[in-house]
């Protein structure tokens, strides 16, 4: 299903483009190749054939782009960044041992440290 709609949306795109490059413009553009069968399209010309025929490829583009992005999200329920490992950047802590510390005598490890011991004189 989504390679159907895939092939749809670069068909879409091509077809857009060309309907746009075609389009009479200030400089002419590509529309000086469609010659002189412009009664073919009517007595405006292509101006308004191709103007209404880009919007409605437009409008294509933009449905398939949709159901597109919902055939893929309901194809995967899982995201890729899922299965990734993730690995901390911050060292891990070393363990306190609060016996190593002789001149600490507090059990706590947020007390203010024990004094130095001054000899007397």
């Amino acid at each position: 299903m989504t390679s159907v709609l895939l092939i749809t949306q670069i068909i879409i795109a091509v077809i857009i483009t060309i309907s746009v490059l075609l389009q009479k413009s200030s400089s002419i553009g590509l529309g000086v190749y469609s010659g002189s069968n412009e009664s073919l399209f009517g007595a405006k010309g292509p101006a308004g054939f191709m103007a209404k025929f880009t919007m409605i490829m437009g409008f294509l583009f933009i449905i398939n782009t949709i159901s597109l992005g919902y055939a893929y999200s309901k194809q995967t329920s899982k995201s890729v960044l899922d299965s990734t490992k993730v690995e901390s950047s911050v060292p891990k802590s070393p363990t306190n041992n609060l016996n190593s510390n002789p001149l600490s005598s507090s059990s706590s490890p947020f007390d203010a440290p024990a004094a130095p011991l001054v000899p007397k004189k």
